[in-house]
């Protein structure tokens, strides 16, 4: 029985195997003795097995799979119910053993019968129960079946389908209510009662028309117009909040770096991520959804002012960058599950770091390299005219939330000015270290900002607690559109 154990299983079952060395004994047999029969019986014990191989690889039976995930997509740490149901498709008969394969986080991959003792209808249907603890987007699948022949002696496995993508987003921190939104009504929209460029509908009188109630009647306009006067119903405007979201390699690489699981990037390895970066993530997150839910419009870029997505394999659109309601909100959700380390560095499987030449990266220091996880780009400009010209065409919507990672003073003075559109403006710097960054927070600080350096472990919700007792400076006048604001390369 060691001996079985010890040989290859896809090839041929115990039985299979049993007659093979059955028949081998009994050709050394018949050689030994010189007898025919033994001689016939041994081919027969030899030949069977082979020829049963033969039709199990030839003849395969065809399946359909349906697989479905509740909730889909899932948050991490939150269990998701995969529904399975197989059914038939072609000629066959007899029970089969199926095996669901999982990346291996998941365990023990789960494996069942077909059909089912509860099947109807020809179909068999399945449910088990799956968690991740770490963001990505997860092959779930394929189903194999290991296929034997009638007698049970050979085996043949195959995948009957190919698998489908489970993707886990990043779970919201609960974050405590603030007054850095500014002052809104119960329903969460701003009363605003003359625009930066009005309109006919803007001003705060207008003449009499047939049908206006007379207590809509301003009695001081109308003395001083010589003509009946009523006033105008306040415009209403949705709030809008801008986040920038950092996902530079050269500011968050480095340190404590470490491989994500999920899928593969185009170039075979796992996407990039760290410590810090993982923080910064559940930080967009839990913005996003505090201030959704809040029913601010929101807009996410790069630090270079493009789409903050832009890059990411699992967001649905990735050149969107306005996002509004719950379905916005699923997006973004959608979005940050899969968003990678762009710029300098090259994340394997391991967790070292590799520049494009293949040296490891030294801790804390950037290799000059342009190879990333989605492949060959140019780390973007960050804080530059660009960003500033975006930040502008919005300007005084809402506040503006800047999750960063490490980032220069020089680069710190040049997005200071930044904080002139907005009606308040947040900088989260995620790093290693927060002691060493002082000069660059009170740099952020004397441009407007609310500024805070954290690290990896820290608590969310009381560090944007914190954020209202941490009073900003008074805000400089706005900056004008296309002045030089780079950082330094």
């Amino acid at each position: 029985m060691a001996l079985l154990e010890k040989l290859p299983r896809h090839l041929f079952s115990r039985r299979g195997w049993g007659m093979l060395a059955a028949g081998a004994f009994t050709l050394a047999a018949a050689q030994v003795m010189g007898r025919r029969d033994l001689l016939t019986l041994a081919l027969l014990l030899l030949v069977l097995p082979l020829i049963c191989l033969a039709g199990v690889r030839l003849v395969k039976p065809r399946f359909r799979v349906y697989r479905e995930f509740n909730p889909s997509p899932v948050e991490t740490s939150a269990p998701a119910v995969v529904h399975l149901a197989v059914a038939r498709s072609g000629p066959g008969s007899g029970r089969v053993a199926m095996e669901e394969r999982l990346p291996a986080q998941f365990g023990h991959a789960p494996a069942f019968r077909f059909p089912s003792r509860s099947a109807t209808g020809g179909t068999s249907r399945y449910e088990y129960h799956l968690t991740s603890r770490h963001r990505g987007q997860y092959r779930i699948g394929p189903v194999t079946a290991e296929f034997t022949d009638p007698f049970g002696l050979a085996l043949h496995r195959q995948a009957i389908d190919d698998g489908d993508i489970l993707t886990v987003t990043p779970a919201a921190v609960v974050l405590p209510s603030t007054l850095l939104a500014g002052a809104r009504g119960n329903d969460g929209v701003t009363a605003t009662r003359v625009r930066a460029n009005p309109s006919d509908d803007d001003v705060m009188t207008r003449e009499y028309r047939h049908g206006d109630p007379m207590r809509r009647v301003h009695w001081a306009a109308t003395a001083r117009h010589g003509a009946l006067m009523v006033r105008q119903e306040e415009s209403v405007t949705t709030p809008e909040a801008t986040v920038i979201l950092d996902h530079r390699s050269g500011a968050f690489a480095g340190g404590t770096g470490t491989a994500m699981p999920g899928l593969p990037g185009q170039d075979g390895h796992a996407l990039a991520t760290s410590g810090t970066f993982e923080w910064a993530v559940v930080a967009a997150m839990s913005i996003s959804a505090h201030l959704a839910e809040r029913n601010y419009s929101l807009r996410l870029l790069d630090t270079g002012g493009n789409p903050a997505f832009l890059h990411s394999p699992s967001s649905p659109e990735p050149g969107a960058e306005e996002f509004s309601g719950t379905s916005g909100l699923q997006s973004i959700a959608e979005s940050l599950a899969a968003i990678h380390l762009s710029g300098t560095v090259h994340l394997r499987r391991d967790g070292t770091l590799r520049d494009i030449a293949g040296r490891n990266a030294e801790p804390g220091v950037a290799p000059p390299a342009i190879r990333t996880a989605a492949g060959n780009e140019q780390e973007p400009a960050a804080f530059d005219d660009h960003l500033m010209d975006r930040l502008s065409a919005h300007r005084m919507r809402g506040p503006l939330i800047a999750v960063l990672g490490r980032i220069t003073a020089q680069e710190a003075a040049a997005l200071a000015p930044a904080a002139a559109y907005a009606t308040n403006a947040i900088a989260l710097v995620a790093v290693e270290r927060p002691a060493e960054y002082q000069e660059v927070l009170e740099a952020l600080r004397q441009g407007g900002w609310r500024a805070m350096a954290v690290g990896p472990k820290a608590q969310l919700a009381a560090v944007w607690n914190q954020f209202d007792q941490d009073p900003a400076l008074p805000t400089p006048p706005a900056p004008e559109a296309g002045r030089g604001a780079g950082v330094a390369k």
